[in-house]
């Protein structure tokens, strides 16, 4: 990619990764009742965490546990019920003599020890080529990274892969462990002279009702800019669509634009100009869940700028139709004023069923080689 730029230009960039080793086997493919498996891992996991399992959540704990396909055995296609000390059920009988029985056992979270993970695969290897190459033309000198595993896998990825005359381009990585137990959290990579100076977690944030917000994180990340002053990088990944009934999914993502506006609010409130709100907000501009952050809030979207340069497509997933609009570089007032430029970045992605609807690596002949199921986004802003 083509880049003029000057000392004073920072590029301030989203990305969606996907996962960079391993991946849930139930988030990759076409399988079926992936999302529901999803779904029943979620909230199996909620339940067992409760202090005291009544007759209604043994119910539901067997319910789910059927979904993941773990009623009979510990371990299925897609999950592995982890009973590491005592036990949460007990099997007994014969599927074939029609005698199968499985019961919760455990009276409650002290009774045992465990928890259900889903079984991962490893990442394809082009695909992480892909991956390294995007974030390497993409040439973001503040990098937001959403579906991280980890940090050290993060940082291991970007050492070994993103290098530049044979040192890492992105010294400084940097990821927070969220709620999401699926190993899809969110972090930021930043060059040499952009070093992380101060991180804020808001995985505990509770709304109203005792709920937890932020299903991975909404990280304040304070990156020191070389001429002094600070950004300050809020990097969020809202519930997706995907997953639970319409209404629940977008009562939660109104939930997390509701409390991310104020993070923003109080951040401008101490007098802080430099603020850009990052990531993949999972629904588009015109939404009723996301107008607390995109129309409560002087926020602005770097594809509004003049200088942005599209191309042609209002989306970042998928074949980036308008519905598709979902990943985001939202500015403050300061940050859109000196903005001199932005894009989008698509050819780690596969568009359409044949690869054909725009131009990706020619390196890349299935879709499970692409890097990501989204484009990379990025403004470039004059920071003197």
């Amino acid at each position: 990619m083509h880049r003029e730029t000057t000392m004073a230009t920072v590029r301030i960039g989203t990305f969606n990764v996907e996962n960079l080793f391993e991946r849930p086997r139930a988030m990759a493919g076409p399988l079926t009742g992936g999302n529901a498996v999803l779904a029943a891992h979620a909230r199996v996991n909620a339940l067992l965490a409760e202090e005291t399992y009544g007759p209604e959540v043994r119910a539901e704990i067997l319910e789910h546990l059927g979904t993941l396909g773990l009623l009979r055995s510990d371990a299925a296609a897609l999950a592995v019920l982890r009973q590491v000390r005592g036990r949460l059920v007990r099997r007994t009988g014969s599927v074939a003599a029609g005698t199968a029985r499985t019961e919760v056992v455990a009276h409650g979270r002290g009774d045992w020890v465990g928890w259900v993970d889903l079984v991962k695969d490893r990442v394809d290897e082009l695909a992480m080529v892909h991956t390294a190459r995007v974030v390497t033309d993409v040439r973001a000198d503040v990098l937001a990274v959403v579906e991280a595993e980890n940090r050290v896998a993060l940082k291991h990825f970007t050492d070994a892969g993103v290098t530049r005359a044979g040192r890492p381009r992105y010294p400084h990585v940097m990821v927070i462990d969220g709620n999401d137990d699926r190993g899809i959290d969110v972090g930021v990579l930043t060059t040499r002279p952009y070093r992380i100076v101060s991180v804020r977690s808001h995985v505990d944030d509770r709304d109203s009702r005792g709920r937890l917000v932020f299903g991975r994180d909404c990280p304040e990340y304070v990156v020191e800019l070389p001429g002094g002053g600070t950004l300050t990088v809020l990097v969020n990944h809202f519930k997706s669509k995907g997953y639970g009934t319409q209404s629940e999914s977008d009562a939660t993502r109104r939930r997390q634009a509701t409390r991310t506006a104020a993070i923003y609010a109080a951040l401008r409130a101490r007098g802080e100009e430099n603020v850009v709100v990052v990531g993949d907000l999972n629904d588009t501009p015109g939404s009723t869940p996301l107008r607390p952050l995109l129309r409560g809030t002087d926020l602005r979207d770097v594809s509004e700028h003049p200088a942005f340069r599209g191309d042609g497509r209002p989306g970042t997933y998928g074949n980036g139709t308008a519905s598709q609009k979902i990943d985001y570089v939202l500015l403050s007032p300061a940050l859109f004023e000196r903005t001199v430029g932005g894009s989008v970045f698509r050819k780690g992605v596969w568009g359409g069923t044949h690869g054909t609807l725009f131009p990706h690596y020619d390196t890349m002949t299935a879709p499970s080689h692409a890097a990501s199921d989204h484009a990379a986004l990025f403004a470039d802003v004059d920071l003197v």
